[in-house]
């Protein structure tokens, strides 16, 4: 067993990663650059609101077994709530068309022959494509698989799958968004059950990750920036943190799980994605009607996808480098203006927040894809975890957790 494993990052990767190491004999060091561990999984006070607001609104389904199994590891499972059955409420804001799709359970879609379950407009039959996504070709995108266009792709398989690659569909790897599939959706409404962190990312994930981590005896350093890696004969043998160093012993590993670019500055010679996506949130402070569903998707709208919570009303827009430059008040009230219409709320813009990260996630095409790199290096002690490693999923909290436990199990399997 490796005696002292330094994970670098307390991000949803790197704290996957020293939940699934802390049982383990070794001894269990986070490093944090920032004051605030949770990347881009965490809560915060946002003071033009007034209230505690997620830095993205993130999606959980019933399907993704790894991030749920790590929730259950440090006691936060119920935090994660969502309807009973696979339900999703859509709009139409230029039609005024509403509708529910009810995923049944079980292997067999009999909800595609219930006309009262499917998307209005489609038939059974345009179903049957979707089965073209389970077996694709690694450099094929969406759009050369299936058709990306129709009732069915425009109100159902495109705002899905645009949600998941972050990226517009038909340029998406076909890879990715079969694996989505693969895991959620073909395996029935059991798999694809919308859970949602009602109290906040940090309430759901975080703080009790670290409350578990503590009592395990995990050492968590904040504000601990590593600045290089120092290697020797094959492996790495410091850490140098700019105040102070780490000197790495023989059976000591390293878990790097830092952002792509800064993986990029400490591993020579690291491939990486060089491309990127952005996503923009709007949340907005008003007590939300009864009757306003927890989530739902817009269709012919800015706003993608709609979440209530107490107090706040927020909206998630993927792959929205388009808004990136429009200017914030003029965005707010675009999409506050489509947000009153969908909830019937009469009432003028309220207090709101705009947030908008440039480079959320990978660009998920099949050549940046490609460049992913896995869980190991050509260092026998140091090993990568973060979305944007080849986890076989998309930028996702799945893909996230399930790259920071397979980093910890290299580690243990080099033991």
């Amino acid at each position: 067993m490796a005696r002292t494993v330094h994970i670098v990052g307390a991000g949803l990767a790197g704290l996957a990663a020293a939940v699934k190491l802390a049982p383990s004999r070794a001894k269990v060091v986070v490093h944090e650059a920032t004051a605030y561990p949770g990347g881009r999984c965490r809560s915060y006070f946002d003071r033009a609101i007034g209230m505690t607001i997620d830095n993205g609104n993130h999606l959980v389904l019933s399907g993704n077994h790894e991030v749920r199994e790590f929730a259950k590891s440090i006691g936060s499972d119920s935090a994660l709530v969502g309807p009973k059955s696979a339900d999703f409420i859509f709009a139409d804001l230029q039609s005024g068309e509403r509708w529910t799709l009810r995923v049944s359970d079980g292997l067999v879609p009999w909800w595609i022959f219930d006309k009262s379950r499917r998307v209005p407009g489609t038939g059974p039959l345009d179903y049957l494509g979707v089965a073209k996504l389970l077996r694709v070709r690694d450099d094929a995108t969406v759009g050369d698989v299936i058709s990306c266009s129709g009732m069915l792709y425009e109100r159902l398989l495109g705002p899905v799958l645009l949600a998941a690659l972050n990226i517009d569909p038909k340029d998406g790897a076909a890879t990715l968004a079969s694996a989505v599939m693969r895991e959620t959706l073909a395996l029935g409404g059991a798999a694809c059950r919308p859970l949602i962190a009602r109290e906040g990312l940090s309430h759901a994930f975080i703080e009790p990750a670290l409350t578990h981590l503590k009592g395990k005896g995990v050492e968590v350093r904040l504000e601990h920036e590593l600045r290089a890696l120092r290697f020797t004969d094959g492996r790495v043998s410091q850490l140098d943190f700019g105040a102070d160093t780490v000197d790495l012993a023989p059976g000591d590993a390293v878990i790097l799980a830092v952002p792509t670019h800064a993986a990029a500055s400490l591993v020579p010679g690291l491939t990486v994605p060089q491309g990127y996506r952005a996503i923009a949130n709007a949340h907005f402070k008003i007590d939300v009607p009864p009757g306003v569903p927890p989530m739902q998707g817009l269709i012919n709208a800015t706003t993608e996808w709609l979440f209530a919570f107490d107090g706040r009303l927020s909206v998630t827009i993927s792959a929205a480098d388009r808004l990136m430059n429009v200017p914030r008040e003029e965005l707010a009230q675009t999409i506050w203006n489509e947000v009153a219409k969908v909830t019937g709320i009469a009432a003028p813009l309220p207090p709101w927040q705009i947030v908008r990260e440039r480079r959320a996630t990978f660009a998920a095409t099949p050549a940046e894809n490609a460049k992913r790199p896995g869980a190991r290096t050509e260092w026998e002690n140091l090993f990568l975890a973060g979305d944007w490693t080849a986890t076989g999923l998309p930028a996702t909290l799945e893909g996230a957790t399930r790259s920071g436990n397979r980093a910890a199990a290299f580690v243990l399997e080099a033991a």
